[in-house]
């Protein structure tokens, strides 16, 4: 068993791919959880979208394309470095597998700075569902409602997930987690949870009364 297979093996496994592919198991589990979180909410939008079009297609044409279609590449483009860091990880090649975590963590980073000031638009714009909300059609505050719930639940995630990528790059640059870890494919697999999750929410918040 080489040295670096041997640093990567944790009790109570005696083979590497055997302790990736519970890792793997564990962490499908909990992404099957989290994404029957966000279906309920899917469902609570396409319901609700079912009885109120007009306020939908109206509170859609609010939301802002440019900061959404922005956003969406800068995912999608996140998620291809995050693949590329994995493998590089699993392929243990250090030097790729840190720029392209690198490369996650600064992407990340401008999502949720671009969220912000998103969101502080939405506000300017009295786009918030309480007092001074400034849509009088039926169902849109109910469409804002779930625009705040579902865009907050999902910029936590991509938080979460951006602590758990710092947390692995700054282990793997200094040498006290070894590359062929299963946690860099775990981690993988959790980043692409949180794109497929934003590719469903873009058409549906930004989109929408627009076609």
């Amino acid at each position: 068993m080489s040295g670096d297979v041997a640093a990567a093996l944790r009790e109570p496994w005696d083979s590497l791919r055997r302790q990736r592919e519970a890792a793997e198991f564990g962490v499908w589990i909990f992404l099957g959880s989290e994404a029957l979180l966000f279906a309920g909410l899917l469902l609570a939008f396409a319901v609700n979208r079912t009885l109120h079009p007009a306020g939908f297609a109206a509170s859609g044409r609010e939301t802002d394309i440019v900061f959404g279609t922005v956003n969406t590449l800068v995912l999608l483009t996140s998620s291809l470095a995050m693949a590329v860091g994995s493998e590089a990880a699993r392929a243990g090649l250090r030097r790729l597998a840190l720029r392209a975590l690198a490369t996650v963590l600064l992407l990340g980073l401008t999502f949720l700075v671009l969220k912000g000031f998103e969101w502080a638009k939405d506000l300017r714009e009295q786009l918030w569902p309480g007092a001074g909300f400034r849509l009088a059609e039926p169902g849109a505050r109910l469409f804002f409602g779930l625009y705040w719930t579902m865009t907050a639940l999902h910029a936590l995630h991509l938080a979460g997930g951006l602590a758990v990528v710092g947390w692995l790059s700054w282990q793997g640059w200094r040498g006290t987690r070894p590359l062929g870890s299963p946690a860099f494919q775990v981690a993988a697999l959790y980043w692409h949870l949180v794109d497929v999750v934003w590719i469903l929410l873009y058409p549906l918040l930004y989109l929408g009364g627009r076609a």
